[in-house]
C-alpha cells in the first residue's frame, strides 16, 4: 500500500509557462503574452506554484489563487475551487489535496503518465478540471502547457509545438479545436486525452481520432463534488458513461431512499469526494453515511455501465411525463453530425413544457430532422424538441461548458 502525501507537491521536474513580468516571452510557449487573460493565467499558476510549496491551504477564484485557513488541526492540506455553474450559480467547493492525489495516483497508472509527459489544459485555473490537470502534472513531475484564454487556432500551434501528450479537455473545448482544425493536422503527440465536463458523442470522438491518430479518448463522468464516478473506454455501450472509477462505490435509489434496478438517483461512495462547500447554498446536493449524491439522475445495466438521464434540476414534466432534456439531448447529439448541440425546455401553457434544440449549422439542417425522427421513435414525441433553432456558436463558459442560461434566454427572445 503506497503512503500518500497529505499535501499536493509541486515536482522540481516541472517545466511550467513562466511569464516575465517585464513583458518578455512565456519562457514554454515562446509567444508574447499580449493576450492579458493569458498572461493574467500564467501569473495565477505561478502564485499556485507558490502557494502549493509552501504547503498551504488555498483558494482557487476567477481573480486568482488566496491562501486560506486549515478547516482543523488535521495536517493535510485544503482546497477551495467554483463549481463550474452550468447547472446554476456557481459553489465553492471545499477539498482535502489528499482527495486529489489519491485519484492522482490511480491515474498514473490507468495512464502511464510520467515526469516524461507534457500536459495542456484548455481552460481557466478557477474551474477544477483545468486546475486538476495543472495539479496533476506539478504532483508527478510532469511539464505543464497552459493553453487558456487563448484562441483555438493557437492552442492547435502550441498543443503541436510543445508536444504535449496528456491533455485534459471538455467535449466543448475539443469541438472548438476539432471545428477549425486543417483536414490534414494531426497531432500524433497526444496519447492520452481525459475528457469531462459533458456528454461525448461519437461523432466527437470520430474527430478527435482524425486530429489526435495516436491519443486514447477517456471520456469520465463526475461533479466538482464527487470528481471521478465513472470512466469510458471503446468498449463502453452506446450512451453509457462507462464503469466505476477504481475505488468508486455507485449507488441507484428512488426518491425514497431504497436502492432500485430501475432509474433514480445517482449516490457515490469514494475517496475522492468533497469536504463540503465553504459557504451555505441552496443544492440538490445530498449526504448520507459516506454517500454523496448532486441530484443527478440514471441507471445501471446489468454489466454495471452507467447511463445518466440527467439533473433533477433540468428535469421538466411534458404531458404529466418525467422529461431529461440532458437525456434528449445526448441521444441528438450521437445523430447530428455537424456539430455541437443544445436542448434546453421552454413553458407550454397545455403541456407544462416543450423542448428546443439549437445547433450550429443550418446548412445540415436535413440531419437535425433525420436526428428529431429518430428521436421521436426511440423517447416518443413528448420528449422530442418541438423548437429548432440555429446559431453560429453556442455560448460557453470560462469552464469551456455551454452556458444554459445563455441558451435559454436567446432562446425565449425568439419563441
Amino acid at each position: 500500500m503506497i503512503k500518500l502525501n497529505d499535501q499536493f507537491t509541486w515536482s522540481s521536474n516541472t517545466k511550467i509557462d513562466l511569464v516575465d513580468i517585464s513583458g518578455g516571452k512565456s519562457l514554454s510557449t515562446g509567444i508574447h503574452p499580449s493576450n492579458s487573460k493569458h498572461r493574467r493565467s500564467l501569473e495565477m499558476l505561478d502564485e499556485i506554484r507558490t502557494l502549493v510549496q509552501g504547503g498551504s491551504s488555498f483558494r482557487m477564484q476567477p481573480d486568482g489563487p488566496t491562501e486560506i485557513k486549515p478547516i482543523s488541526d488535521a495536517r493535510e492540506g485544503i482546497l477551495e475551487c467554483m463549481t463550474s455553474g452550468s447547472s446554476g450559480a456557481p459553489k465553492i467547493i471545499r477539498r482535502s489535496h489528499l482527495s486529489w492525489i489519491a485519484s492522482f495516483e490511480i491515474n498514473t497508472e490507468l495512464f502511464n503518465l510520467s515526469p516524461e509527459d507534457t500536459y495542456a489544459v484548455l481552460g481557466s485555473l478557477e474551474h477544477s478540471i483545468s486546475l486538476y490537470g495543472t495539479l496533476e502534472a506539478a504532483h508527478i513531475g510532469a511539464s505543464l502547457c497552459l493553453l487558456a484564454a487563448l484562441r483555438s487556432d493557437k492552442q492547435l500551434k502550441l498543443l503541436h509545438q510543445n508536444r504535449v501528450s496528456v491533455l485534459y479537455a471538455t467535449p466543448t473545448q475539443l469541438e472548438n479545436l476539432a471545428a477549425i482544425a486543417s483536414p490534414d493536422l494531426q497531432l500524433k503527440d497526444v496519447r492520452c486525452i481525459l475528457i469531462g465536463g459533458g456528454a461525448f458523442s461519437a461523432t466527437l470522438a470520430e474527430k478527435c481520432r482524425d486530429l489526435f491518430p495516436f491519443a486514447d479518448l477517456n471520456p469520465f463522468y463526475g461533479a466538482s463534488e464527487t470528481s471521478f464516478i465513472t470512466i469510458a473506454n471503446a468498449d463502453s455501450p452506446q450512451g453509457s458513461v462507462g464503469s466505476a472509477y477504481p475505488n468508486v462505490e455507485i449507488s441507484i435509489r428512488s426518491e425514497s431512499g431504497q436502492i432500485t434496478n430501475g432509474t433514480g438517483e445517482i449516490w457515490v461512495k469514494s475517496p475522492y469526494l468533497y469536504a463540503g462547500y465553504a459557504e451555505p447554498v441552496v443544492s440538490d446536493t445530498k449526504q448520507l453515511n459516506g454517500f454523496v449524491t448532486v441530484g443527478e439522475y440514471g441507471y445501471l445495466d446489468q454489466a454495471a455501465n452507467l447511463f445518466v438521464r440527467g439533473r433533477k434540476g433540468r428535469m421538466v414534466t411534458v404531458s404529466d411525463q418525467n422529461v431529461y432534456p440532458d437525456e434528449i439531448e445526448q441521444f441528438l447529439s450521437v445523430h447530428y453530425k455537424a456539430g455541437p448541440l443544445a436542448v434546453v425546455p421552454v413553458p407550454d401553457d397545455k403541456r407544462g413544457h416543450r423542448l428546443a434544440v439549437i445547433a450550429t449549422d443550418d446548412a445540415r439542417k436535413a440531419s437535425l430532422e433525420v436526428a428529431l425522427e429518430l428521436c421521436r421513435k426511440t423517447y416518443g414525441a413528448h420528449s422530442t424538441p418541438k423548437y429548432m433553432y440555429f446559431a453560429k456558436d453556442l455560448p460557453q463558459l470560462a469552464s469551456g461548458k455551454l452556458d444554459y442560461a445563455k441558451i435559454d434566454a436567446w432562446i425565449k427572445e425568439r419563441l
